[in-house]
């Protein structure tokens, strides 16, 4: 039985290169005109890794010193990283090669590679770091896998281009993954990987972030320059908030007070009182923010990925960049 449970998710992983490589268009490094950004920290908050689609290079920084810590080449695409809840590793998915790299944290040694195909973009990893969630813009699958055996469980088709935006529910029950082409979010139940609704209303549908209560998700809109409200109960949009213009980020502060909109076109942080549903400042001094900004634990500053892979480190109670980590 054993066996057969290995063989079969052998297949699974297999089964994602295939969906991928059967789409119109497919070679490698097929999405490189799809362009964004990704920053992670661990969960202790001292280090932080970045990626830009346009960059070959993963770097690392120290964040209290502001340092490099070290450079991870060879990538062609790389998309999402996601830390494991204990910080010892990180997740690295490369659209172009199809490869999902799991680093070590505190050597930048190589510990394991998940074959999730072509096409491999957003990545989220359940609250235990059991199972990692791995969307497919070019095959439109989202793909389950046990980290343990670094095996997929399961390939789930039924999307329509999905990047970067996937997040689970602070349940753990519900995966929230976005579809560029359809501009819609598809909910999928995690106790049997299937998609069970869905929710429109977008205009060029970039980064998601969902409250601690699960009661409301916040969306990038980058075709209506605005962050959408979700009230996931009801599975609908019930209102949006002008930010700046070509927003890509939906970052939540850890306490749930505010929401951060990364605007590429302006180069500038749009920030929303989650209360008042109001922009109450504006950070400037960025070069091209997307998706990429994530929080101090002390929750005082804010991190935010320039197109240099250089990290703007923001002060939350001025709303102003204090200083930069450079590459």
């Amino acid at each position: 039985m054993t066996h057969i449970r290995t063989s079969l998710r052998t297949l699974l992983a297999g089964a994602a290169l295939l969906l991928a490589q059967a789409q119109p268009g497919f070679a490698a490094g097929f999405d490189g005109a799809i362009k964004n950004n990704a920053l992670a920290l661990n969960a202790a908050g001292t280090v932080a890794a970045v990626s830009n689609s346009e960059e070959s290079a993963v770097v690392v920084y120290d964040v209290a010193k502001g340092t490099v810590l070290r450079r991870l080449d060879g990538f062609v695409t790389p998309r999402n990283i996601v830390f494991a809840p204990d910080g010892a590793r990180f997740y690295v998915s490369d659209s172009g090669t199809g490869r999902i790299t799991v680093y070590e944290t505190a050597t930048g040694k190589e510990a394991g590679v998940l074959a999730a195909g072509p096409g491999s973009f957003g990545t989220v990893l359940s609250a235990d770091g059991g199972k990692l969630y791995v969307n497919n813009e070019a095959a439109s699958t989202l793909t389950v896998f046990d980290t343990r055996t670094m095996l997929a469980e399961a390939v789930i088709p039924g999307f329509a281009q999905p990047r970067q935006g996937v997040k689970l529910s602070p349940d753990g029950k519900t995966v929230f993954v976005t579809n560029f082409l359809g501009d819609k979010i598809t909910l999928v139940d995690t106790a049997t990987n299937k998609i069970t609704g869905e929710i429109a209303g977008f205009d060029k549908l970039r980064a998601i972030s969902i409250t601690k209560d699960g009661k409301t998700l916040f969306a990038a809109n980058s075709g209506r320059n605005t962050i959408g409200v979700v009230d996931v109960a009801a599975r609908k949009v019930t209102s949006e908030v002008a930010v700046g213009k070509d927003p890509y980020g939906a970052a939540l502060t850890p306490d749930g007070r505010f929401v951060y909109s990364g605007n590429l076109k302006d180069n500038s942080l749009s920030v929303i009182d989650t209360g008042t549903l109001k922009v109450v400042a504006t950070v400037t001094g960025l070069n091209e923010p997307r998706q990429a900004i994530a929080f101090s634990t002390n929750n005082a500053h804010a991190y935010v990925l320039n197109r240099d892979l250089s990290v703007a480190v923001v002060d939350r109670a001025k709303n102003a960049v204090i200083s930069t980590m450079k590459p």
